[in-house]
């Protein structure tokens, strides 16, 4: 690979500007620095690019058009040739990309759950607690446990969740620990749920690295970032979305996990009002991985029928 010329901006890596998605860039900055000694940090510019998703703050995200909202003016700066790379949340992440791009590089996941705050657990909800929660699988999940629970919408980044949660606009929030944990911010977890109890969202934990399909240069870059025990996981995951047909519109959860050489999978769907829940699991092997999420997939459709998704 040929050394490239110095100057400001050599390497771009596009992102959105909230705290943890600036975080997951920095990630991958450094590690980027780390793999190459021809790409310095001084060498890697981070551009920050405001989504619709960011934009839009006074409805839910399920009724503005689900997934894609935090990812297409970041996905259009790559295709334009404004930025070399992109950062994203696979969680955020549509099944399908724009033709021309392509997920080069998964980092190592971190801990997929869902940790409560404001509450050490389900039990320790009070009866009719004001849960804030702008995820629907969340929401959904929390019904079926607890029916009694006042859930409200709850935008906002990490940190702004964590204001209104202690201006007293909710009692009980939830949140991904791994968002919590990127951005050192962990303590403020008052109990983690576990996949039982709260199964995590497709994806969720994982960042995920994009470019454009025929930037082999780029594609070469990024090889040594790739983490295959989560791929191998994401990609049963993903599959297991596609089948479904799944946004953030449909409450959907899904958990893929690797040990050695099994492969387990483990999936469900939930009707948003929490009343009707149905569920399946795989075992297999890495090879399977995307065989196996499509099969669930079909499995989850199947048995949820028309009328069951109509409620979505």
């Amino acid at each position: 690979m040929t050394t490239p010329p110095q100057g400001k901006g050599l390497f771009r890596i596009g992102t959105r500007g909230s705290p943890l998605a600036l975080a997951q860039a920095n990630m991958v900055k450094a590690q980027l620095a780390a793999a190459h000694a021809d790409l310095p940090a001084e060498a890697i510019e981070i551009v920050v690019i405001k989504t619709t998703g960011d934009r839009i703050q006074d409805r839910p995200l399920a009724l503005a058009g689900g997934k894609g909202l935090f990812t297409k003016e970041i996905e259009e700066a790559l295709l334009d040739g404004g930025i070399d790379i992109a950062v994203h949340s696979m969680k955020d992440m549509p099944t399908a990309l724009p033709e021309g791009l392509t997920i080069a590089a998964l980092l190592e996941r971190e801990d997929p759950r869902d940790v409560l705050i404001g509450a050490t657990g389900l039990a320790d909800l009070p009866r009719g607690a004001r849960l804030g929660t702008s995820s629907l699988r969340r929401q959904a999940q929390m019904l079926y446990r607890r029916p009694d629970l006042n859930v409200v919408g709850f935008r906002g980044n990490v940190e702004t969740r964590l204001r209104k949660l202690a201006a007293g606009e909710v009692q009980a929030t939830l949140l991904a620990l791994a968002g919590l944990k990127r951005l050192g911010l962990q303590r403020h977890a008052s109990g983690i749920l576990s996949v039982e109890e709260m199964l995590p969202a497709v994806a969720q934990g994982a960042v995920g690295v994009e470019c454009r399909s025929d930037d082999a240069e780029t594609r070469a870059r990024l090889a040594p970032l790739d983490h295959p025990p989560t791929a191998i996981c994401v990609a049963a995951e993903r599959a297991l979305l596609a089948a479904l047909d799944g946004s953030c519109r449909t409450p959907i959860a899904a958990l893929a996990r690797l040990d050695h050489l099994n492969l387990t999978l483990r999936a469900l769907i939930v009707t948003p009002n929490g009343t009707e829940l149905v569920e399946t699991s795989r075992i297999g092997t890495p090879a399977d991985a995307i065989a196996m999420g499509a099969e669930a997939g079909a499995e989850l459709k199947l048995r949820g029928g028309p009328h069951f998704f109509a409620t979505f």
